[in-house]
């Protein structure tokens, strides 16, 4: 194993809390937008309540900010000297607490984003840190588009990666994936880097379906390496081919103007300059295709051996393991232990069904278990922050990576205090500062956290004209069917109704409301009386989206506060792992324990 402190630096507690409290500072005052309820929105009279300004201003500015390269915007440093960026007056008033400043609250956002923060390792820097002089193991050639879409590609390409050069920096066999859903990640790091997974997941459903996935996707993988190998033969055996006629027109060339003599000579050279180099690379490329490292040899993508020889059908396991037996489990680890005993490390991936929380005892679940890593890709809720718990109190658990999502169905603490709750481990938050604090954010903004600012920039926003319309729908409910609250939700209604009058009308079916109150005059009445209150709607929202990034930064300041807490770990940081535009939760919490 490397010395971890080859790892790169990243900022300690002190620093990490400093940054958390000038972002508490700015939120406390701006949260109100984030809290708001878009359907609520014309109903409680939100433009007049929180933002004092006009929305064309709104919206001219936040479209320029939101398009604005770092070079473009108004440099930070403009607002770093100040011991409280909240202090001005001029952002929010501060009797009303109305917003009155939109540029410098885009500025403000932007400072306090996880960029600007600058609490994020650079991932190429991390990668060459744990790989050192080494070489890639396995499938250089293969191209995860051919077996997943772009997103999905682009995620488990690059979080299989990192994942791998974790691994072998501990030099560990077992990887644990939380929350592994259709098993994408799970099966890339078990075929092309040779890993022993265990994919846990929550729904017998997604087990079974990775299961299957998992058996087609070896299929594929067997004929996508072997017409990689029968192209790589065929272009080597081409430019043999384009190479001789070359030399032959050449080599007639020459003899016009050679002696007999030299013609003898010419040939000679003809054979070990030209002829020879190709033959060389011919074989060298054969060789390399079929010269694969040990374990990607076993897992038959090289030297015509099947995958299906060496892995049994029963290998994977997508039964809960509380619903089996643990004699009968150990009798299929037996199994499984005959089969690698034949077949030394090769790879398998096992989907598991079970529920995790903070307290799973993992040896119930995994019979085998050993040093391994833990990992999440886009782990829903509590179970981002439930992985790290698990992470921390696992001694088995080496190091973990966890890209979190979903942040609206987090548990908070001090969200309802008045409610008597008997959990005592909650989503948010989770370092020692943000409890003493009893910070809560609120449902409307851990949601909104979910909103992608980059994809606004590039054109690919919100549908306001479907936000509008259930906000208007959510002022008939009130006032026609005297309905102040509603719980139920509409879902995607918008998508299957043709104009507004067909989206009321299916709606209030939905929501089980005598529509024969509800003439069309009526409905379109509504419909125009708010439609040109329209730009109300979009430039809330996109207020939103800017302040989107700030409570993103906020939930994930607190995992790596709480990490950078424990004792026994020796290394932690936040590293952007994907592209924000192909995926917005782009962020992976990364940490490593201590040697023993």
């Amino acid at each position: 194993m490397a010395a971890l402190c080859s790892l790169p630096e990243t900022p300690d507690l002190p620093t990490l809390r400093a940054k958390l409290q000038g972002l508490l500072r700015f939120l406390r005052d701006a949260l109100p937008i984030s809290n708001a309820h878009t359907v609520d929105f014309y109903t409680e009279s939100l433009w007049e309540q929180l933002v004092d300004l006009s929305p064309a201003i709104v919206l001219s500015v936040l479209k320029r900010s939101a398009m604005e390269t770092d070079a473009e915007a108004r440099p930070l440093v403009e607002i770093e000297g100040r011991s409280d960026i909240t202090n001005f007056p001029k952002i929010f008033c501060e009797t009303s607490k109305k917003l009155v400043s939109v540029e410098d609250f885009a500025l403000a956002a932007k400072y306090y984003s996880v960029q600007s923060l600058e609490i994020c390792t650079p991932f190429e820097q991390l990668l060459i840190a744990l790989q050192g002089n080494q070489k890639k193991r396995t499938g250089e050639n293969v191209n995860p588009d051919e077996f997943m879409n772009i997103k999905k590609s682009h995620e488990v390409q690059a979080m299989s990666e990192l994942i791998s050069s974790i691994a072998d920096f501990y030099g560990i066999k077992q990887v644990i994936d939380l929350g592994s859903g259709k098993g994408y990640l799970s099966s890339f790091l078990s075929l092309k880097y040779g890993l022993n997974v265990y994919g846990i997941d929550s729904s017998n459903i997604n087990t079974r379906g990775a299961e299957e996935r998992n058996r087609k996707l070896k299929k594929h993988w067997r004929v996508y390496n072997t017409r990689s190998r029968l192209n790589v033969s065929g272009l080597a055996l081409k430019m043999a081919k384009e190479r001789k006629v070359q030399n032959e027109i050449k080599y007639k060339v020459d003899i016009e103007k050679e002696c007999s003599n030299s013609l003898i000579n010419q040939e000679n050279i003809f054979t070990s300059q030209f002829l020879d180099p190709v033959i060389f690379n011919i074989g060298k490329q054969m060789k390399n295709l079929h010269t694969q490292p040990q374990h990607e040899d076993k897992l038959g993508l090289g030297n015509g051996i099947s995958l299906k020889d060496v892995l049994p059908i029963n290998t994977i396991e997508p039964t809960c393991s509380s619903q089996i037996p643990t004699r009968e489990i150990s009798e299929v680890n037996k199994e499984r232990g005959k089969t690698t005993s034949q077949s030394s490390e090769s790879s398998i991936y096992s989907p598991l069904t079970s529920f995790i929380t903070a307290d799973s005892e993992l040896h119930d679940i995994i019979q085998d278990l050993e040093d391994c890593l833990m990992v999440g890709l886009h782990t829903c809720g509590d179970l981002a922050s439930n992985t790290l718990r698990i992470f921390t109190s696992k001694s088995e658990i080496k190091g973990v990576c966890s890209v979190g999502c979903c942040y609206h169905l987090l548990s908070e603490e001090f969200e309802n205090q008045h409610k008597e709750y008997g959990q005592e481990k909650w989503g948010f938050p989770m370092c020692h500062y943000l409890k003493k604090e009893k910070w809560c954010c609120g449902r409307n903004a851990r949601m909104s956290a979910c909103l992608a600012l980059e994809r606004v920039a590039v054109g690919q926003g919100l549908s306001t004209e479907s936000l509008f319309y259930r906000a208007v729908l959510q002022d008939i409910i009130k006032e026609c069917y005297g309905i102040t609250k509603c719980d139920q939700h509409v879902g995607k209604m918008y998508s299957k109704s043709s104009s507004f009058l067909d989206y009321v009308r299916k709606s209030l079916k939905k929501l089980e409301l005598d529509e024969s109150k509800m003439p069309e005059k009526i409905i379109m009445d509504y419909y125009e009386k708010y439609k040109p209150r329209m730009n109300e709607l979009e430039a809330f929202n996109m207020l939103k989206v800017v302040l989107a990034p700030c409570i993103e930064a906020l939930i994930l300041l607190d995992r790596l506060c709480y990490l950078k807490e424990q004792e026994d770990i020796a290394w932690s940081a936040l590293v952007k792992l994907f592209d924000p535009v192909k995926s917005p939760r782009c962020y992976a919490i990364i940490a490593l324990k201590k040697q023993q």
